[in-house]
């Protein structure tokens, strides 16, 4: 930087050598740095990188944003009542400024969480504001937070949600393992001055004598403790216990955690598509049933997590079954006869070879790229692997860059650069779709296998009119390769 501000490059002034926004790849990198040696010494030798001819320019495609998993106890905790908003902070509650960035924003470190209302209540006529924590972040030091919001008179209620796990980065156990019990301690004799212990199951804590300034609720009075809570001075508090749903369906899968006997279902025939069972919810395991008689609703068996935050909404078409279980595909050996295919034409390879793999988290993304990088291994080629799996957990994008070569000096950095992939292997028509997928395709050379099933986004669970034309995906990538 300090170089371009002194001695332009460019004829007509001073140049940024990098731009103040979005990615900088390895490509602009060596540009400059080609740049920058060739002006000083032009004998040096040092040629610019190959740049791709024709590197795609197609933007604004659709995104497929993180959300939170089907039955999470995010997905109701995080809600907020009409006329408040909420601060985020480190963990997955982070996924609601996503959802709604007018009632939850502001992110900041952890152990920050609420800090910036600190500074910020003096100068506003906003009366409260309501702050989301984990319990992970509570025992880490988001105690300290609230420590010193309480030193600070200032008025918000913290949102602390116990789900015994740090779901966002694998679903290990909270370090501490500090229960709501001896949490609503701890806050009353932080000075906190009241607690509401909203539960999925409040029954566990009848013969719990917390005392005064500290009430326990069932999950769905959780706008009205909300509401209450708001119009108290200084700092509050609601603590939401609830176990964490992908956890809950991993431990029901080793018999270690109870696993109700009831299924939920809805009637297509009654249901008028309102979308008010997904606004109750926030789940992804409802999703679209288009039919002759309109767009319906339907929960996919394979993902639901048995939260039933969904029954909830105000809707007839619902049907709860108990006793009952899904048909499963009877496993046979499966056979797949090849006999008639031409075998496929290797390409040779010039350098290095490169294969995007694009998709959904737990769609296998980061499998088929191990895979094909440990064949080409066993084949005597050298190769990289790069994952950028984000918040795979999450519904998120998934990437995978695998680069081939016969010599290791023939690949320079793992990452696929813009217009540099060969090959797209797309499990998600979605991501493959996408802008970051079609920056590493070069029309004429690419080319792409791709799934074209649309597979809903985060975004059906908030807006019910959400849809997805399958063929203007497809023809990004037609126009792309």
């Amino acid at each position: 930087g300090k170089y371009f501000d002194n001695r332009s490059l460019a004829a007509d002034g001073p140049e940024s050598a990098f731009p103040a926004y979005g990615e900088i790849n390895p490509n602009m990198v060596a540009s400059i740095v080609s740049r920058i040696v060739n002006d000083l010494d032009p004998d040096c030798g040092v040629s610019l990188p190959q740049q791709p001819d024709q590197a795609v320019q197609i933007v604004g495609g659709a995104i497929r944003p993180p959300s939170f998993c089907a039955g999470c106890p995010h997905g109701r905790s995080t809600q907020v009542i009409d006329g408040s908003r909420a601060l985020a902070g480190i963990g997955c509650h982070t996924m609601a400024v996503a959802r709604d960035p007018m009632k939850t924003n502001s992110i900041c470190q952890m152990g920050g969480e609420g800090a910036m209302w600190l500074g910020q209540f003096h100068f506003t006529q906003e009366e409260h504001v309501f702050a989301n924590m984990g319990d992970g972040t509570y025992f880490h030091s988001g105690f300290m937070a609230i420590r010193a919001a309480v030193a600070a008179k200032a008025n918000i209620t913290y949102k602390l949600l116990n789900n015994g796990f740090v779901s966002m980065t694998g679903g290990q156990p909270i370090d501490g393992e500090v229960s709501p019990r001896q949490m609503v301690q701890q806050l009353i004799a932080e000075g906190v001055t009241r607690i509401a212990l909203v539960s999925d199951d409040p029954q566990k804590y009848a013969g719990d004598a917390f005392g005064s300034g500290v009430s326990v609720h069932d999950r769905t009075d959780l706008d009205r403790v909300q509401a209450e809570l708001r119009e108290l001075p200084g700092v509050t508090a609601i603590i939401y216990d609830q176990a964490c749903a992908t956890e809950r369906r991993r431990l029901r899968k080793r018999g270690k955690w109870e696993d109700p006997d009831k299924r939920a279902f809805i009637n297509p025939e009654v249901c008028e598509g309102c979308g008010d069972c997904s606004t109750v919810s926030a789940c992804m395991a409802i999703e679209p049933l288009e039919t002759a008689f309109g767009r319906k609703r339907q929960i996919n068996q394979s993902s639901c997590n048995k939260d039933f935050s969904c029954v909830e909404g105000f809707c007839p078409s619902f049907v709860t079954v108990s006793g009952a279980e899904p048909r499963k595909v009877q496993a046979t050996e499966a056979r797949i006869d090849v006999s008639h295919l031409p075998a496929p034409p290797v390409p040779s390879i010039n350098g290095a070879w490169s294969i995007l793999v694009s998709g959904i988290g737990g769609a296998g993304v980061v499998t088929v790229g191990q895979t094909l990088a440990v064949a080409a291994h066993a084949d005597g080629y050298f190769a990289t692997n790069l994952d950028i799996t984000g918040l795979a957990q999450k519904y998120g994008a998934v990437h995978s860059h695998i680069k081939l070569a016969t010599h290791p000096d023939q690949m320079r950095a793992t990452r696929i650069a813009a217009g540099e992939a060969d090959a797209l292997i797309g499990s998600d028509l979605v991501v493959s779709a996408g802008d970051e997928a079609l920056s590493k395709m070069t029309p004429g050379k690419s080319v792409a296998v791709v799934d074209s099933t649309v597979v809903p986004t985060a975004e059906f669970s908030v807006n019910p009119d959400w849809r997805l034309d399958s063929q203007e995906q497809v023809e990004r990538l037609r126009r792309a390769l």
